[in-house]
């Protein structure tokens, strides 16, 4: 069973999501402040955390940092009234895979949490920073990228993009995921059409007739259809 920690000050909210989850599938356990929650995590192996930024005895952020330092592929979900950029990006560049902000709708939370829970499930798995099947190299820690032996000139945001996608292949990601995670060069995140031109663009780079990677699912999002290890 999936086993996901919540983290969450708020008495009455933390235990309607985790009945919620509960109802979905999911096995929640509830801890009201830092202190508690380090002690779970410690105790028990879970696979999503989603934890509020302000709690009773310590900042969310700086436990995001603890979990990420001895966890770095449990996916970690920000739940909070904040909704400033700053505390959004902060909450990006500690490696969260989601932020979401008071109020929520729970059907939309739920389906975050379904994305998080795959991209954690594939980092496990493939542990490692690279795709590759003979034709397409892409290396995402050197930032490289080789399609039948030509070098590639692949922006950052694409390779955010193909990392996002090759993360979760085989799995639709969302486009709203994908406009989150994604910013244009004066830090502001793009919009809908940008990201159907970049999309339109990584694919002119890497695919060719014979091999094809990014499929688009109209109304939802894209899926990586690559076989690479």
């Amino acid at each position: 069973m999936t086993k996901i920690l919540v983290v969450e000050d708020d008495l009455v909210l933390g235990a309607g999501l985790c009945f919620e989850l509960d109802s979905s599938g999911y096995v929640t356990v509830a801890a009201y402040n830092c202190q508690k929650a380090r002690q779970l995590l410690k105790e028990d192996h879970f696979e999503l955390v989603i934890m509020d930024v302000n709690l009773p005895d310590g900042n969310g952020f700086e436990l995001c940092r603890e979990v990420k330092k001895e966890q770095p592929d449990l996916p970690v979900i920000f739940l909070t009234a904040n909704d400033l950029e700053q505390d959004v990006l902060t909450g990006f560049d500690l490696g969260a895979e989601d932020y979401i902000t008071k109020p929520f709708n729970i059907r939309i939370l739920k389906r975050r949490a379904e994305v998080a829970l795959r991209h954690g499930t594939a980092a496990e798995k493939s542990g490692t920073n690279q795709y590759r099947d003979g034709f397409l190299l892409l290396d995402f820690e050197a930032l490289t990228a080789v399609k039948n032996r030509e070098k590639l000139a692949i922006t950052p945001n694409e390779y955010k993009l193909l990392r996002i996608l090759t993360a979760n292949a085989g799995n639709v990601t969302i486009r709203q995921l994908l406009l989150e995670k994604l910013w244009d060069c004066e830090g502001k995140y793009i919009d809908d059409h940008t990201l159907t031109v970049t999309m339109n663009r990584l694919r002119a780079k890497i695919e060719d007739k014979e091999h094809t990677y990014i499929k688009t699912v109209r109304g939802m999002g894209y899926i990586w259809t690559g076989a690479g290890e």
